[in-house]
């Protein structure tokens, strides 16, 4: 299998046409097309299902094309590492981060790094735990902020400072919004939005069984959309402070809970990683100022 049909058969499958892909390709459409199907017969599998104006992915086809489309990100990244190697002033690095008020700490970092390495490029991909942590096992990220404490057989870590002290999201008009602190009894019968890893992970440990008397409307894996849901009206959002902008013009307020629950944030990254010479040093820079 070859990186290059790789990238002919996400190009079909992108354009759901033949002809429009072979055009994009600046390839015949008869080049393509026995491209595809000798893609076909390698793999055993019927890949596109093939009408007289477009083709549609199987099954078969939409598996080979998350499959394709890491396997080309991971192409991408390598001869970046590549290209990188003779670079002392700079290269890129890779980072998954879960939201929190705490990243301030990496934008920190990385604003003092770049004084000595002016060519370092951050490539930022949000996510939760479990999201970041699987681009990291299969190598499309260099380390990962998370928000759970790691598997420390599997990875190295550094501990960010501080905490994130979790809480219910509302609408001013709430009548929530008049409390101080926000307890378990408060939230019977309230329409709420969380992660559904908090879910599993952080709200047991602030209210034991009790986590099972919640009421959950929906479910989001990012803050921001979850916030947007909350100002229209759809309930009230479970997360971390400082996220949201709670000021005078806006809608939107936060009120810690009570008995209080904070979680860490920790970086990590595989043990015996192979890292590129930039990644290496600004690793190196991390632990350095993180710990001190």
């Amino acid at each position: 299998m070859e990186i290059r049909v790789l990238q002919y058969f996400l190009e079909a499958a992108r354009e759901e046409s033949i002809t429009r892909a072979a055009s994009a390709l600046h390839i015949s459409q008869p080049t393509l097309s026995k491209q595809l199907k000798d893609l076909e017969e390698e793999l055993g599998k019927k890949l596109f299902v093939r009408s007289n104006y477009s083709i549609k992915l199987t099954d078969e086809g939409m598996l080979l094309r998350k499959r394709a489309e890491d396997i080309l990100e991971l192409v991408d990244k390598t001869m970046t590492e590549f290209q990188s190697l003779g670079l002392v002033l700079g290269g890129d690095v890779y980072i998954g981060c879960a939201e929190s008020h705490l990243i301030k700490y990496l934008a920190n970092v990385i604003k003092e790094f770049r004084q000595s390495y002016p060519g370092f490029r951050f490539h930022i991909q949000s996510g939760n735990t479990e999201q970041v942590t699987e681009r990291l096992d299969r190598g499309l990220l260099d380390m990962a902020v998370i928000v759970e404490p790691p598997n420390m057989a599997h990875y190295n870590y550094i501990e960010i400072p501080g905490v994130d002290t979790w809480g219910i999201l509302m609408l001013k008009s709430h009548p929530l919004a008049k409390k101080e602190h926000i307890t378990i009894d408060d939230l019977k019968d309230v329409d709420l939005i969380c992660s559904e890893q908090s879910i599993k992970a952080d709200i047991p440990r602030w209210c034991g069984q009790k986590a099972d008397s919640l009421h959950y409307i929906g479910f989001t894996n990012l803050f921001y959309n979850g916030s947007v849901f909350v100002k229209e009206g759809l309930g009230c959002m479970l997360t971390f402070e400082h996220l949201a902008d709670t000021g005078n013009d806006s809608a939107l307020c936060f009120r810690p809970l009570f008995p209080i629950l904070e979680n860490k944030m920790y970086l990590i990254w595989k043990k015996y990683q192979v890292f590129t010479p930039i990644a290496k040093i600004f690793t190196d820079t991390l632990t350095r100022l993180l710990t001190v």
